[in-house]
């Protein structure tokens, strides 16, 4: 990609919640955009760590001990092998910045959140 993007446009575009969308590709990590409503489903990623950046709207990741209360321009990790769950009362975008590959599910069970890995925004269309 030698192109930028515009994320408020590239927002504009993703109508479904919990199903990221690849944006951007940094070396073996990729960028992804999400809208997020209600609670996504407890997991953890074994061997890598995923950080979470609100664009938009108020955010929660969830830990068993405590609750990262995050709105826009602020951020949070979920350290790997960390169990944890994202939520949001109303629709909010974020942002994730992951290892390429990971499923967005971790080690839950394959449910209805459970991504195609490596889904990507058409950003030439549009």
């Amino acid at each position: 990609m030698t192109g930028k993007v515009v994320l408020s446009e590239a927002f504009a575009r993703v109508s479904e919640h919990w199903r990221p969308k690849v944006v951007a590709d940094v070396n073996d990590h990729e960028l992804k955009i999400v809208k997020v409503e209600g609670e996504f489903p407890w997991h953890r990623h074994e061997d890598v760590d995923e950080l979470f950046l609100v664009w938009r709207g108020e955010f929660r990741l969830e830990f068993r001990d405590h609750v990262l209360r995050l709105g826009p321009g602020e951020l949070g990790v979920a350290p790997k092998g960390v169990e944890h769950r994202t939520c949001a009362d109303e629709e909010a975008e974020v942002l994730i910045f992951e290892a390429r590959g990971v499923v967005n599910t971790g080690d839950a069970e394959a449910s209805a959140f459970t991504a195609p890995v490596g889904a990507r925004l058409d950003l030439e269309a549009g």
